[in-house]
């Protein structure tokens, strides 16, 4: 395990957080980037908070690659996958955002439960979650030695 870092490069903060975001420009040159990165999200407007989220892929895409596809795992079974694919469409179109779950390398089936359970709440609620839940997932990847 990895000792959070002082600062850490655009590339570096893309690779753990998903993707070139208005989010990751904010932690830039952060003196603590994953230690402020839940304060630097919660006074991030909504759009930029939302555009952090939906630069992961869906949990249990088809062709996922690097660090989605390590934490995610590789579970063929059809009936898992459409269920996931229908329940990620549901929460998609509830809350307006990607749905985001640490994995930490639970079955799928394990996560379809957390997401029906997370469907039932308030759109506030699963937004908070989904940032805490964001930053949880970058942390562990930088605590993984996910980037040099």
């Amino acid at each position: 395990m990895r000792e959070l870092p002082r600062q850490l490069s655009a590339d570096e903060l893309a690779e753990l957080f998903g993707g070139r975001t208005r989010v990751v420009q904010r932690l830039e040159g952060h003196e603590d980037p994953l230690g402020a990165a839940r304060d630097v999200l919660g006074e991030a407007p909504e759009e930029e908070q939302i555009e952090a989220l939906n630069a992961h892929p869906p949990i249990g895409a088809r062709r996922l690659a690097g660090h989605s596809a390590l934490e995610q795992g590789t579970d063929d079974d059809p009936a898992l996958r459409t269920t996931l694919a229908y329940l990620n469409e549901v929460y998609e179109e509830k809350f307006g955002f990607r749905f985001l779950v640490f994995v930490n390398r639970r079955p799928k089936a394990e996560i379809v439960t957390v997401l029906e359970e997370r469907l039932a709440r308030t759109r506030e609620k699963e937004l908070e979650t989904a940032l805490d839940e964001l930053v949880a997932i970058a942390r562990d990847r930088w605590e993984s030695g996910a980037t040099a």
